[in-house]
């Protein structure tokens, strides 16, 4: 069953309402997007998690406005984004990877027609990995990719532990010049109690941003926030975050039952069935 009684386009558009209002209309004077000193005042990106959709839900979504899409398995988004009819009925649509990546799987990602971003550079060997490949590619433009940070510490997430992220940030900077650092990009605990104040993961994120401006000298408003999903991206908007990646509120819950673990390749999978749910948007 889609999301909404109408198919994607339907429950996008309530989707895409409810991230505008909560990114420019503060309910109240206490409003903690609007407590928030030096918090960039940016429409929030909405990405639109299509993983195990078919293509005909991407192009309904991109018929009613929607540009990105984010995918979490290397094979399925090169599949989606090569498939001929979302070539031709798409030709604006921005593809954001926001899965575990391999490095046996990177050149499979870069051969992606019209990437986007990439939100999940997990390592400097990764980054190091993306940079050569890009290069080889002859692109004009650099790849915007996002340092992922494990910040509840779960074993069934990825990310960099917290402590490295600065490190990690100033090596894509420096060291990297295929590469364009855009922002820092978390999973978080699922299923926070919000009644017992802010998810502590997102506000983890939040300071790591201000750590990494802080000693790389470089601009908040630069520096993009990825976190919040179907569950709790407005909480996420609240406290923050510029770029939320949302799938079963517009596209309806998945069902993984004719895939193999979620239509990852063999390679892909983690060995974790709990990571299809963690990285579930």
């Amino acid at each position: 069953v889609w999301a909404g009684a109408g198919g994607p386009g339907w429950a996008l558009q309530d989707t895409g309402e409810s991230v505008e209002q909560v990114g420019t209309s503060p309910a109240c004077p206490a409003h903690p997007r609007v407590l928030l000193q030096g918090l960039p005042a940016v429409q929030p990106r909405l990405v639109a998690v299509s993983k195990t959709k078919p293509a005909e839900m991407v192009i309904d979504a991109y018929s009613h406005g929607q540009r990105s899409f984010g995918e979490n398995y290397v094979q399925e988004l090169l599949e989606k984004a090569s498939d001929s009819r979302i070539l031709s009925s798409c030709p604006e649509i921005k593809w954001h990877f926001i899965g575990h990546l391999q490095k046996n799987n990177v050149n499979k990602l870069i051969a992606v027609p019209n990437l986007f971003m990439l939100e999940t550079v997990d390592s400097v060997k990764l980054a190091d990995r993306v940079n050569s490949s890009w290069q080889k590619k002859g692109s004009s433009q650099k790849l915007k990719v996002m340092v992922q940070v494990n910040t509840s510490g779960e074993d069934s997430k990825h990310g960099l532990p917290p402590g490295d992220t600065t490190a990690a940030v100033e090596h894509v900077i420096n060291k990297c010049p295929s590469l364009e650092f855009v922002g820092l990009m978390t999973i978080g605990s699922i299923g926070h109690d919000l009644s017992k104040g802010p998810n502590p993961d997102f506000q983890m994120l939040l300071s790591l941003r201000q750590e990494v401006c802080e000693k790389l000298n470089l601009p908040v408003e630069k520096v993009e926030l990825s976190m919040g999903m179907s569950t709790d991206f407005q909480h996420a908007i609240e406290v923050g975050s510029t770029n939320v990646r949302i799938g079963s509120t517009i596209f309806g819950e998945r069902d993984y039952s004719n895939k193999a673990v979620g239509g990852k390749a063999p390679a892909e999978t983690k060995g974790k069935t709990e990571t299809l749910a963690v990285q579930g948007h």
